[in-house]
């Protein structure tokens, strides 16, 4: 891990709330369900609930922070979990 000081002006703008998508994944049967999370919900809190959830159904999970740039479209930036295509293996 690189840590580096930076200019906090060379960004054009921040937002207090994030959407999050969290997508788990049951590999044994080769499925995902996706859920939205909205409102005023800190990441911390989605990041203590995923890996619970999905621990208890044998499942693993992905937690993404949803952003939609002006120009491209909407996309998702993963904050934690599986990295890649679960199902590759599968």
């Amino acid at each position: 891990m690189d840590i580096r000081g930076i200019d906090p002006r060379d960004t054009a703008w921040e937002q207090d709330h994030a959407r999050y998508r969290v997508y788990f994944w049951d590999v044994a049967a080769v499925t995902a369900y996706e859920y939205e999370v909205l409102g005023e919900v800190d990441v911390d809190e989605v990041l203590t609930w995923a890996p619970r959830y999905a621990a208890e159904r044998a499942w693993t999970y992905t937690v993404y922070a949803a952003v939609t740039p002006d120009e491209d479209g909407p996309g998702l930036i993963r904050l934690a979990g599986v990295l890649g295509d679960p199902f590759t293996d599968a």
